[in-house]
């Protein structure tokens, strides 16, 4: 996994190395046709990244959600096979505008839904909603897509962590991607510009095309092991494992929206909704 931070050491170390601003690719022939992607709506974790998201139905009213890994919760990694839903939670959250300033503290009610089990989700809901995000702190939250991703899509990767953004492409879709005890289905490979680091978990991966979060970024083969912690594998339909050292993942988000219901509720009965159950 892109491990969450847990030590103001370790920060320090890789601060020289994630600090400097991420550079703009050269311009291309579609480039004008982009949408242009930044820190707004990313948060930072106390040791991952995320971002405010709402569905292509979300009301401005409602309770605003946080979305970032399930490695990343407070309580530590979900066993396999492990769903939380509706814990309390009073976790805290810094909201980030366009430049990565951080502009407020957001604080979560409970974690609505966080799993290991075939995806690596954490869902939080706010105390605020998000007309009340918006008027105080002109911060609007990402779209999540609806739709599955597609290959050779331009992605970026944002990590409100680091304040750092990634540009690459989507490279395929794993069958399974399997890591220590965890398997993830479906899961989205970066070509290899997206060298993701440790505190990047919880990013959303943003398709450039649309402006709508397609991922969650959560993993990378780190030292060429096989299917260990850290090192993680893909696993095809016929059972055949491939390691690739030095390449990361995502998690899809698409499977999220048909299970948020009125109100931000985390709804796993609704029609479409194919998460864990616990």
């Amino acid at each position: 996994m892109n491990k969450p931070l847990a030590g103001a050491l370790l920060s320090l170390v890789l601060m020289g190395a994630a600090a400097a601003p991420a550079v703009a690719s050269a311009p291309q022939e579609k480039a004008a046709q982009a949408v242009t992607v930044n820190y707004a709506g990313t948060v930072a974790l106390s040791n991952c990244s995320g971002s405010v998201v709402r569905t292509p139905n979300s009301l401005a009213s409602d309770p605003a959600l946080v979305l970032s890994n399930g490695h990343c919760l407070e309580t530590g990694f979900p066993a396999a096979g492990e769903v939380i839903k509706d814990q309390p939670s009073s976790r805290s959250f810094s909201l980030l505008n366009g430049s990565g300033t951080k502009v407020a503290t957001l604080r979560a009610s409970k974690v609505s839904y966080a799993t290991m089990t075939d995806t690596d989700i954490s869902i939080y809901q706010l105390t605020k909603t998000y007309a009340q995000i918006q008027s105080q702190y002109g911060i609007s939250a990402l779209t999540l897509n609806d739709a599955h991703p597609t290959q050779g899509a331009s992605i970026k990767v944002v990590s409100g962590y680091w304040k750092r953004i990634y540009t690459c492409n989507v490279d395929g879709f794993v069958y399974r991607l399997k890591e220590g005890d965890w398997t993830w289905k479906d899961s989205i490979r970066y070509t290899s510009a997206c060298n993701t680091i440790g505190g990047t978990s919880g990013s959303p991966v943003i398709d450039t095309a649309t402006g709508r979060v397609v991922a969650v970024n959560n993993t990378g083969n780190e030292d060429g092991a096989r299917c260990t912690e850290n090192n993680p594998c893909e696993v095809d339909q016929n059972g055949n494992v491939t390691v690739r050292k030095g390449i990361n993942y995502a998690q899809e988000t698409y499977l999220i929206v048909p299970c948020i219901g009125a109100g931000s509720t985390i709804d796993l009965t609704r029609p479409g909704c194919v998460l864990p159950r616990p």
